[in-house]
């Protein structure tokens, strides 16, 4: 069966920023649907906009066609997929379930084979981009599954994204969003100390981003994200949360293949940092405060000792991983 707004019923569960931004194009462009978040609260807003909402995940499994998944975490993937009541038990035969979220290759793997044996369609879309994207409809989605399956949902994934790319059999659409993860965390480190280093050596932070724009060090990252952290808008994108999941992620699967990875180990460690001394719903841009004042931290909502008393990060000077990390409380003129 094609997939069309006369046709199929759209199924989303997770109405975070992301998925309640996604299910509002798919309402705009005329189809049916059907919405589930752990809390309903959290839904109201795409309710009033046209969502319908279904009291579990599984019955909105049962009356959907196509299904995305867009929550936070591998354990809220697994849990939806492979656990008591799942939408592999109750989905239709012919249904398409694809999860969006940022998560673990193998568990992809697993869902897939999964569903499968259940007469089911399953392919693993994670996606690149905030908020902003994903209103516009201008995500990055790598997808892993069957081509064909691809195929029939390119209408779907056309809808989110202006960059949609089938990047092989299930699971290696996670492999290929981490492997862009890494190079957004490194990217973003050296974004970071470049203003820091402008900002303590009184360059013209405006002239900065003259001199390098157009450059060969130019970058959407740093198009993107310096004029925020200029204008210290430290909540607009990719949670901290998420990232340090993405990350940790990401280390995981380079453990496995026996690889040593330095930056990611750097980004690693300066995130679960932010994120513990109370960082965790910025943005990622909020790595700037590490080297920013007091009061700006403050103002933000950080607590450094917080961090510290949580063990995840060294103290100044201290040796860790073959690196020196040196986080500075006050900006010196």
């Amino acid at each position: 069966m094609a997939i069309s707004p006369q046709t199929s019923t759209i199924g989303i569960v997770g109405t975070g920023h992301m998925g309640s931004e996604v299910a509002r194009l798919f309402i705009n462009a005329g189809y049916q649907v059907l919405v589930n978040n752990r809390h309903k609260e959290k839904a109201q807003s795409v309710i009033k906009d046209g969502a319908q909402w279904v009291d579990t995940s599984a019955a909105l499994a049962q009356q959907s066609d196509v299904i995305l998944t867009l929550v936070g975490f591998p354990e809220e993937v697994e849990d939806l997929y492979l656990g008591d009541n799942s939408l592999l038990d109750n989905a239709k035969p012919g249904t398409y379930l694809v999860d969006m979220t940022t998560s673990s290759p193998k568990l992809a793997h697993v869902i897939s084979t999964m569903a499968e044996v259940n007469d089911l369609h399953g392919l693993d879309a994670p996606m690149a981009g905030g908020e902003l994207a994903a209103r516009r409809g201008a995500l990055m989605l790598m997808v892993g599954g069957e081509k064909e399956d691809y195929e029939a949902l390119k209408s779907v994934f056309d809808l989110m994204s202006s960059s949609c790319s089938y990047v092989g059999e299930a699971g290696m659409g996670q492999l290929m969003k981490l492997a862009t993860t890494i190079t957004y965390a490194d990217t973003l480190m050296g974004v970071v100390e470049t203003l820091s280093f402008a900002r303590a050596t009184h360059l013209d932070e405006n002239r900065l981003r003259e001199v390098v724009r157009g450059s060969n060090v130019d970058s959407s990252v740093f198009e993107n994200q310096i004029p925020k952290m200029m204008a210290d808008e430290l909540d607009d994108g990719i949670r901290v949360k998420h990232f340090c999941k993405d990350l940790g992620l990401a280390l995981q699967v380079a453990e496995s293949y026996e690889l040593t990875l330095p930056g990611l180990d750097v980004a690693n460690s300066l995130y679960n940092l932010l994120n513990t001394a109370g960082g965790a719903e910025l943005a990622t841009q909020a790595l700037i405060l590490i080297y920013s004042d007091e009061e700006t931290c403050f103002a933000h909502g950080l607590d450094w000792d917080e961090a510290n008393e949580g063990g995840t990060a060294p103290e100044q000077g201290e040796e860790q991983e073959g690196y020196t990390y040196h986080r500075r409380h006050h900006r010196t003129n």
